[in-house]
């Protein structure tokens, strides 16, 4: 089938091997939902730290990233390096430390503490409406790969969305066997793949341009591909510059790192907060230079279709779907028996440690937030991860149809639920003022200025427009309801530290 050597099937089929071993031997310790969801919070900073690398940096990085520098330019990146310079440590040191010290399983248990039940509710639903859409993007970016490398038709959904299919139910079977431990040990093997396929990749096509190195960093320079301070204030769609990049950073990455679930629960899988700021730290280090490697090979392709090109025209590439430049590259130009099998490993490795993480969070929300974390057998969390990874692959298989664009597609959803979700907690932890009241009001104003964002300004900005008016509109609408008693504040507002356990009875 399609361009696969014996070779290349061999690598590919050995790694779907090695993590479903993965998830059968992290079968035989799951025993409570304890162990399902958080590893027994005795997990380890250095994998938990590649864990949420590869969780959050996967297919759409694979697919958007090069694509991203090939097309464009390096203001996305400009983005990510705000997560080890400014993410790593306003999280680190400010939302790891509560969620150990409130000993949560769950993230939208602070919401409940600092607010009341609706308000967990809410948080904790538009964390779920995100990772469906999350995981249904992700999914479906890994179709632009598979498609040419398996010489399948560009028409050919219907055999697309049953690739498709299969790829998230392998994804949810290991997950729902092996629990939070096979999520972080796979995602391990997954970031070396991601990785080291690119980096592969990389290495062979810089050998394919006139002057190797050097010769793609005089292309980009001559054509400005690596523009990241491009300072016109713009927030037109389409129009990238830095403080679309510092919008991006702030209310995008940073709200995932600070208040998703599939973030917390990694932090609180460890013992210790300052395990949990050592994996903050290996996953900014992962961010920086591997995506650095993404955006690389983004030249990369633009130096070797545009050597021969007089000008920097869209011209040079071949007439074909942006996010299939890279695949088309590989399979056309450095070909070599065993790298797509390593390529195609990579992208599955990519697409699979978001839908795991994902599918995972999700079921911990609805046994901890919507069933009041009872204590269910572990079977029963085994069949929600069935559902959920049912869901993923619907939202997948849905996205696939309309054919968007992966990267700014997930930046827009990151903004519109991640932002409102943002909101909330920056009013909790911030103003003593604020109370349940005023954040539904706030609420509706993030709602109502999204609606204006959608038709006016790019998917960049959308962040900035729920979460700054929820925050400011729900921080002034508290002050017209009755303020809340100040021994339930210790421990919840930054500033009002916990003294005691019997301080909040």
């Amino acid at each position: 089938m399609g361009f696969l050597h014996p070779l290349d099937w061999t690598l590919f089929g050995g790694y779907l091997v090695a993590v479903l071993a993965l998830g059968l031997w992290f079968a035989r310790e799951q025993h409570s939902n304890e162990d399902f969801f958080l590893g027994g919070r005795k997990m380890s900073w250095l994998p938990v730290g590649l864990s949420m690398f590869a969780s959050i940096f996967s297919s759409n990085s694979f697919v958007g990233l090069p694509t991203q520098a090939a097309f464009g330019n390096y203001h996305i990146y400009f983005a990510i390096i705000s997560i080890p310079l400014l993410v790593v440590p306003v999280v680190g040191w400010v939302f790891v430390p509560l969620f150990h010290r409130l000993g949560v399983t769950s993230a939208y248990e602070y919401l409940e503490l600092r607010f009341n039940r609706p308000i967990r509710l809410i948080g904790s639903s538009l964390f779920m409406i995100y990772t469906f859409a999350w995981m249904g993007n992700l999914l479906y970016a890994v179709s632009h790969v598979i498609e040419p490398v398996l010489g399948l038709s560009t028409d050919d959904l219907a055999t697309t969305a049953w690739l498709l299919v299969g790829i998230g139910a392998f994804a949810t079977l290991y997950t729902a066997l092996g629990g939070f431990k096979a999520v972080i040990w796979t995602d391990i093997f997954q970031a070396v793949a991601l990785g080291g396929g690119m980096l592969a990749v990389l290495l062979l096509a810089l050998g394919r341009i006139e002057g190797g190195w050097a010769g793609m960093i005089e292309m980009g320079q001559a054509h400005g591909k690596f523009e990241m301070f491009d300072f016109r204030f713009d927030m037109s769609p389409g129009v990238d510059n830095v403080y679309s990049s510092l919008a991006i950073g702030l209310f995008a990455f940073f709200p995932w790192y600070a208040v998703t679930l599939t973030a917390v629960q990694r932090y609180v899988s460890m013992p210790t907060p300052r395990a949990a700021q050592r994996s903050l730290i290996v996953n900014g280090v992962m961010s920086g230079a591997v995506c650095l490697i993404f955006f690389l090979v983004g030249s990369t392709l633009y130096a070797f279709y545009h050597q021969d090109v007089p000008a920097a025209a869209a011209a040079g590439f071949p007439p074909l779907h942006q996010n299939q430049i890279l695949p088309n590259f590989v399979l056309t130009e450095i070909a070599q028996v065993g790298l797509l099998g390593l390529l195609l490993s990579g992208l599955f490795a990519a697409a699979m440690s978001s839908i795991d993480s994902g599918i995972n969070a999700l079921t911990a929300t609805v046994v901890c937030d919507w069933m009041s974390n009872r204590q269910l057998k572990v079977g029963f969390s085994r069949l929600l991860c069935a559902v959920f990874g049912a869901g993923g692959i619907l939202a997948a298989v849905l996205i696939l149809y309309q054919q968007s664009e992966v990267y700014q597609l997930i930046i827009s959803l990151s903004g519109t639920f991640l932002g409102l979700l943002l909101g909330i907690f920056l009013l909790g932890m911030l103003s003593k003022r604020a109370n349940a009241p005023g954040v539904l009001i706030g609420l509706a104003a993030g709602s109502l200025t999204l609606a204006f964002a959608w038709t006016h300004v790019g998917g960049q900005w959308y962040g900035a427009f729920t979460c700054l008016p929820t925050v400011a509109v729900g921080w002034l609408a508290s002050r017209y309801f009755e303020a809340p008693p100040p021994a339930k504040l210790k421990g919840l507002v930054v500033g009002q530290h916990r003294q005691t356990e019997d301080s909040l009875d």
